[in-house]
């Protein structure tokens, strides 16, 4: 049981040593590592905390004997663990100088990373004024390109009209030696350009007469239009005239029309008027032979021209005949005598 607890003793101070090894390593080149704690540990295990078990001794070893042999395996074991213990302090010295070495080597590496970074971003700066100066350069490249084109195409132009110039000159050279033929044979001109002002007087003043001929035939459309308007004004005012003066017309012949019934009508009115005129002078002369009569036979007679006045005592004086015959007519039936003068 001893020699199992100082073997375990052993087995848990290699493990500490590599665990400790292994962190100073994992420090440095923890991205560059990718060991796996639990294989590890289980592999260690397997092959320091598996003691073997002593042999079974035969039953006939004495006391004695058996403690010799367990004082010889102590012997070995603290030799073993001696010997482990300087082997431990070897690697312990081993990865204090390692590590020195790996701290010395990260101190290194980080200033060679800060450097590779400085150097990365020196790069990428350079890089990108690069790209800028290249896409500067492309673009500077496609405008002289389309500058040169645009040169190209005014160059065409220019060039199409020279050509167009140069026909115009060779067509027109021939008066160039007319003019030069008018100046010879004419004392009037000198030069070719009075001929040349003289002719632009010309084409000013057949621009002017031009100009005041189109102003006139447009006043003179202008004013027939005007012409035109006004006749049709006219003619539609003289056809509506001519509707009012046959409407009228029409009004007159009806008013004549009616004029010479009513014409007719106040002749037969007339006629009319001078019979029963006669025949009224008749009923008056009727009522005054009338009214004279019974003038003679009334006590007071009264005077007067009013047949109105007249008729009305006619009839007063027929009313009192009427009674008085009445009332004989009464006596005679009844029997009596009466004695009534009459005169007619």
């Amino acid at each position: 049981t001893h020699v199992n607890d100082v073997s375990l003793r052993l087995c848990l101070c290699q493990v500490l040593t590599d665990i400790y090894i292994f962190s100073l390593v994992s420090d440095v080149k923890s991205t560059k590592m990718s060991v796996s704690l639990e294989e590890y540990f289980r592999t260690t295990f397997e092959d320091k905390l598996l003691v073997k078990m002593p042999e079974r001794e035969d039953d006939h070893l004495t006391p004695a004997t058996r403690l010799l042999e367990k004082r010889r395996e102590m012997t070995e074991v603290e030799q073993a663990l001696g010997a482990q213990k300087e082997e431990f302090q070897m690697k312990m010295e081993s990865l204090q100088q390692r590590r020195e070495e790996l701290e010395r080597k990260e101190f290194q590496l980080k200033e060679s990373l800060l450097k590779f970074d400085k150097f990365l971003k020196e790069n990428d700066s350079k890089r990108a004024r690069a790209i800028k100066k290249a896409h500067d350069e492309r673009e500077l490249k496609r405008a002289k390109e389309r500058e040169i084109d645009k040169l190209n195409e005014e160059m065409q132009g220019l060039v199409s009209e020279r050509d167009r110039l140069q026909a115009k000159l060779d067509k027109y050279i021939i008066y160039q030696k007319y003019l030069d033929k008018v100046l010879e044979s004419s004392e009037e001109f000198h030069e070719i350009r009075e001929v040349i002002g003289r002719y632009d007087t010309l084409v000013t003043t057949y621009r002017d007469l031009v100009d005041r001929e189109i102003k006139n035939q447009d006043a003179i459309e202008r004013e027939k239009g005007k012409l035109h308007k006004f006749t049709e004004e006219k003619n539609n005012e003289i056809l509506n005239y001519n509707n009012q003066l046959a409407t009228l017309q029409t009004k007159l012949d009806r008013a004549q029309s009616e004029a010479v019934k009513w014409e007719s009508r106040w002749q037969h009115i007339q006629n009319t008027a001078a019979k029963k005129t006669l025949l009224l002078g008749r009923i008056k002369m009727a009522s005054h032979n009338l009214y004279q009569l019974i003038s003679r036979q009334m006590a007071v007679p009264i005077e007067t021209d009013e047949t109105t006045i007249q008729l009305d005592k006619i009839q007063i004086f027929i009313k009192d005949l009427t009674e008085i015959t009445q009332e004989i007519r009464k006596q005679d039936a009844s029997g009596g005598t009466t004695s009534v003068v009459t005169s007619s």
